[in-house]
């Protein structure tokens, strides 16, 4: 790989490392800022007003197939991840919760085999087998008890997302379509279905003070609408497996949160957990394969056919 291109990979790779590295303070922001046991309201309210937002920002709707798929991509990484993160956040302790993520690159690896075409390097198993042992280490052989539900949620919350993630490098964007425009349109649709099932379970929405209106705008604009468009244009510009593997940067965020401002204690077997974790991070961007740019779709979307070719992308 030429001088210039690694370059500017590593740098595609830094900021959108970014994204999972906020998404790791979205556990302390929960247990300590917002009202207790609401993560549908939390989630609604992280998703559809930022969602809202990049909608008029960009002035772009879906198209013909892409309405539908605009709403699997939204159900996926927004509909359903959304309320299940919530739910590990508000039953499991910051580090343990979002560490199950790290299971992420695995479901990734096997997910781009099956929808991608892209079968897995020995290197590339392995090194999700790190990961995948750096969650057992710090989510089993942690101290205390683990709540079943809790971890239930943090692993199909980790399924919804490399779905997700898989299938929004599979169908690429429509022709003239930037990521902050794909952005808010998986936000919208996420939030939409949000919307009624909160109203349904959680009844109306709780009063809020001053700490909880701070917590949700930070959720809603810097957590979630910047987070997701430097994510979503970065899946543009790296393989799948890249992508997946910055997903236990979200739990070494979270650890490093809690143990430094909510004092949450780690053992040495979750610190050595930990280790392999990020470990694993960095193994995964070297053995990834080669970044192509985003995919457009043509005009005749029925057939789901691609365009590798991509043109400026709307800033």
């Amino acid at each position: 790989m030429p001088a210039t291109r690694a370059t500017g990979t590593a740098a595609t790779i830094a900021v959108t490392a970014l994204a999972p590295v906020s998404w790791g303070t979205t556990y302390a922001v929960t247990t300590e800022f917002l009202p207790p046991d609401r993560p549908l309201f939390t989630a609604l309210v992280r998703a559809l007003p930022a969602g809202l937002l990049l909608l008029a920002a960009t002035r772009v709707l879906p198209r013909g197939a892409w309405w539908a798929k605009a709403a699997v991509l939204g159900t996926l990484n927004i509909g359903a991840f959304f309320p299940l993160l919530f739910v590990a956040a508000y039953r499991l302790p910051g580090g343990m919760a979002a560490v199950v993520g790290s299971a992420g690159p695995l479901f990734v690896v096997g997910l781009s085999a099956l929808l991608l075409g892209q079968r897995p390097a020995p290197r590339t198993l392995l090194t999700g087998l790190v990961a995948a042992s750096g969650v057992s280490l710090v989510v089993l052989k942690g101290a205390g008890a683990l709540d079943l539900v809790g971890v239930l949620a943090a692993l199909a919350s980790t399924v919804a997302m490399a779905t997700g993630t898989v299938l929004t490098k599979r169908w690429g964007r429509p022709a003239g379509v930037g990521p902050l425009a794909l952005t808010g349109w998986q936000l919208t649709a996420g939030g939409l279905l949000i919307a009624p099932i909160a109203l349904l379970a959680e009844g109306a929405p709780p009063a809020l003070d001053g700490r909880a209106v701070g917590g949700y705008l930070y959720l809603a604009l810097a957590n979630t609408a910047l987070a997701y468009w430097l994510w979503f244009r970065g899946i543009g510009r790296l393989t799948a497996t890249q992508a997946g593997f910055l997903g236990p940067l979200s739990p070494l965020t979270a650890a490093v949160v809690g143990w430094a401002a909510l004092g949450q204690a780690l053992t040495p077997v979750q610190t050595a957990g930990m280790a392999l974790a990020f470990g694993a991070t960095l193994a995964g961007q070297l053995g990834g394969g080669t970044p192509q740019p985003f995919r457009k779709t043509e005009k005749n979307d029925r057939k789901d056919s691609m365009d590798l070719m991509l043109p400026a992308l709307r800033r």
